[in-house]
């Protein structure tokens, strides 16, 4: 074995541009690989970053009668399905709110999770410093008490342990730190840095209509799912006998906390990884072509071994180790540039979750290894057996350079794979390009620049005095609207264009008893002033008007054309019900279709519930007569001016919110994109690589055919029409994988079909081009071939 090593060594230095270019075409194809495989080792294979995490699970309320999932729940019912269910270890929930802390020079914002009982046990997690909360913390009215993150502990007493004790000053209030968390601690809400108890026994956490919680369990060890499930289940229907009025529609849901992180993230990586997999498939392909050229040359060579008395299997073990040690250097090519590439990928997807996890370790390192193995069986198999089957007689009996060289369909066929999966990648990523783009002709219906957004700090107590509340938002309103660079400003309870889960079930007041009255529909909850910081047109009706209730609404032209055929409704009553309020409201203007829900979606029936304070903290929107963010200080300190006890945070331009919400689609394009060109390009070096070889080894041939009157272009034709049938070859089974490869990109496209015949087209026509350009130069060379010079060598 060690020789084989030695012979490998030799072979590599014997043969350095042969090498280099094994090893960085291979170094390419694994060190993609090995990037696009670190990512889903993070987000997809790798278990929670906590003890036993895939005994986590999030419970959902699920209302049968109005068909919709409730993320949140109310305390009183986790305390219920804690108290009564078999399944679970212990179940928790929490809630968050952005709130002021005000011990430095100016208020900085903290978000702040209000955590029921059980929180720690849940998680499997200890304080690093310190402990957990008490009963008499978790109870109404007890001492106030919080945990810090070890983020905030560094920040505000540089990482000092006698932290433990002192008060931190939220607001208006001041609570003792019990404990400091793990850096390791990853909660799901990686903005968290403030842990405090809900009191589950507070007067205001007795109704059951009063939902609130994100809730988590832990499974007990050896609780399958589907058993959970059916606990749970029991549980739920036992409440709804208890409480008819509350809970007999309800059922629990439950999921993996695992695959509601990952959500729709896991197709895209997946679709990623197969077009990486493709890409180092061209790349073992493309070296296959290249070591059956470099076997040919050595028949000789293996014959004279084989004359020496080596066996076969012997002559099969040194060429797969040469193969072997070419793969290993371009593993380790690989990783450097895998491990180069990190960075770039994290900073694409820093939005995804568990983007932050992304890292090399032995996983990675074992998967690099993997890959050689592989990639060593894939283009280093078939040379090294087809490299030592001949006869030792016929191999001996070439002297060299004198015969005509035989047609090798082999190597042809390997170009033409490499052709195939060049266009299949090159076909996705075209479709991606063209959804991409059509998604930037969209109108919006309402007008993105020169909008500035942020939050100010505040905390759900403030909703117990509604009025005051209004006061507070509408005094900050006037403010900005009378600061100089601002045309007009607003409040919305959600951003404009950003997806979110609104859809909701009302009621149209008017339409009889005995016909369907439910009807569908976007909530979105604005203050006067949106729709002229927006840009949306009023098409009917009056505009907004500040209201501490939900008594008037807009509607959008499709919810008129959908549920009012024509008419435009003003004057018609729509009856909203949730878990904490009933809501009926007239219908007083008809606006313009604005894609509220995404600019990747047709506009809906949307309904826009004018009240000025939707909840403590909603988003402040400003139409700016510069750059938006030139504002940025000047609001900053106009709003420490009006409240210096509130911080103001996620300042940033409109534009910037909606180019995040397209991260992962932007990711899955310049992705593949990438991929797609390296395949082109490792294909055209292939054909150019494989058209040059047959060109030196037919030298002799193309010079006795010059010599006898064949005219250059005829010998340019020749091999030029070779290179572009392999090519044309390639593209017509490429073409066909591409048609299934689109299909699984179909949901992820926009504008464009998964068939579409302009990008099918277009990649065709641009392989077949670029392909003819690779074998042109291979094709010139040929035709100026000097007769004289070949006869002389001979």
């Amino acid at each position: 074995m060690r020789a084989n090593f030695k012979s490998a060594v030799r072979f590599i230095r014997k043969w350095p541009s042969f090498s280099a270019a094994v090893i960085l075409t291979l170094a390419f194809g694994i060190g993609a690989n090995t990037a696009v495989f670190s990512a889903i080792n993070a987000i997809l294979l790798r278990p929670l970053p906590f003890p036993s995490g895939d005994e986590l699970m999030v419970l959902r309320e699920y209302d049968h009668k109005a068909k919709s999932g409730q993320s949140f729940v109310a305390p009183v019912r986790l305390e219920d399905w804690n108290r009564l269910n078999t399944a679970f270890q212990a179940i928790t929930g929490y809630y968050t709110q952005d709130v002021s802390e005000t011990s430095g020079t100016l208020p900085e914002k903290v978000t702040e999770a209000l955590v029921a009982p059980r929180f720690l046990q849940v998680w499997g997690v200890a304080p690093a410093l310190g402990r957990d909360f008490d009963a008499e913390e978790e109870h109404f009215g007890g001492p106030e008490a919080v945990l810090i993150s070890d983020r905030l502990w560094r920040k505000l007493f540089n990482a000092d342990p006698g932290a433990i004790g002192k008060r931190l000053h939220l607001e208006q209030r001041a609570a003792t730190i019990i404990g400091v968390m793990p850096a390791s601690f990853l909660f799901p809400d990686h903005d968290v840095d403030v842990w405090t108890p809900s009191p589950m026994d507070a007067p205001y956490a007795q109704s059951r209509q009063s939902t609130w919680f994100i809730v988590f369990g832990r499974l007990k060890a050896g609780v399958s799912l589907p058993q959970a499930r059916a606990n749970l289940d029991s549980v739920q229907a036992q409440l709804g006998r208890q409480f008819p009025k509350t809970d007999a529609d309800l059922s629990v849901r439950i999921e993996p906390l695992k695959d509601t992180t990952v959500g729709v993230i896991r197709r895209s990586l997946w679709v990623l990884f197969d077009s990486v997999s493709l890409l180092l498939l061209i790349a073992c392909t493309n070296i296959a072509a290249l070591l059956l050229a470099r076997t040919t040359e050595r028949e000789r060579e293996i014959a004279i071994r084989f004359s020496l008395g080596a066996s076969r299997s012997s002559l099969i073990v040194q060429l797969l180790t040469e193969c072997f040690m070419l793969a290993l250097a371009g593993s380790v090519v690989g990783l450097a540039i895998a491990a180069a590439g990190f960075h770039w990928l994290r900073s694409l997807s820093k939005s995804l979750p568990r983007a932050d996890e992304i890292t090399l370790d032995w996983h990675i390192l074992l998967y690099t290894l993997a890959c050689a193995v592989i990639a060593t069986v894939l283009f280093g198999l078939f040379p090294a057996l087809r490299g030592t089957r001949r006869s030792i007689s016929g191999e001996l009996a070439h002297t060299g350079r004198a015969q005509v060289s035989a047609r090798n369909p082999l190597q042809w066929m390997l170009v033409s794979v490499q052709v195939a999966l060049a266009v299949t990648l090159l076909v996705g990523a075209g479709l991606l390009l063209r959804s991409f783009q059509e998604l930037g002709r969209v109108s919006a219906g309402f007008d993105v620049a020169h909008v500035l957004t942020f939050r100010i700090s505040a905390n759900w107590g403030e909703t117990a005095d509604l009025k005051h509340l209004q006061q507070r938002i509408n005094r900050t309103l006037g403010e900005l609207r009378a600061t100089p660079g601002v045309r007009a400003a607003a409040i919305s309870a959600t951003l404009p264009g950003i997806p979110d889960d609104s859809r909701s079930e009302m009621k149209i007041i008017e339409r009889g008893a005995g016909v369907d009255h439910k009807i569908v529909a976007d909530s979105r909850f604005v203050s006067s002033g949106y729709l002229a910081v927006m840009r949306i047109p009023l098409l009917s009706g009056e505009d907004c008007r500040n209201s501490i209730t939900f008594d008037k609404v807009l509607i959008n032209r499709s919810f008129a054309s959908e549920y009012f055929k024509g008419e435009s409704g003003i004057g018609r009553h729509v009856r909203l019900t949730t878990d904490f309020y009933t809501s009926t409201a007239t219908i007083q203007g008809v606006v313009g279709d604005a894609r509220e829900q995404g600019l990747n979606r047709e506009p809906g029936p949307t309904v826009y519930w004018c009240v000025l304070a939707p909840g403590p903290s909603p988003n402040f929107l400003i139409r700016t007569e510069a750059n938006p963010m030139a504002m940025a200080d000047t609001i900053r300190r106009k709003i420490h001016a009006i409240e210096p006890a509130r911080s103001v945070f996620d300042v940033s331009p409109l534009e910037q919110h909606l180019s995040d919400s397209f991260a992962e689609t932007r990711l899955r394009t310049l992705l593949l994109t990438l991929f797609a060109t390296t395949a082109v390009s490792l294909a055209c070096i292939g054909l150019y690589g494989t058209l040059s070889y047959f060109v030196a080894i037919r030298k002799r041939e193309i010079g006795l055919r010059l010599a006898l009157g064949a005219l250059q272009a005829q010998i340019l034709t020749k091999f030029l029409l070779q290179g572009i049938r392999v090519s044309v070859l390639g593209c017509m089974a490429g073409v066909c994988l591409a048609l299934a490869f689109s299909k699984v990109l179909s949901g992820m496209l926009y504008g464009v079909s998964a068939e579409d015949p302009q990008t099918f087209a277009g990649v065709v026509v641009l392989i077949v081009a670029i392909a003819a350009l690779a074998s042109l130069i291979p094709a010139l060379r040929a035709a100026h071939v000097e007769p004289s010079e070949v006869l002389r060598e001979e």
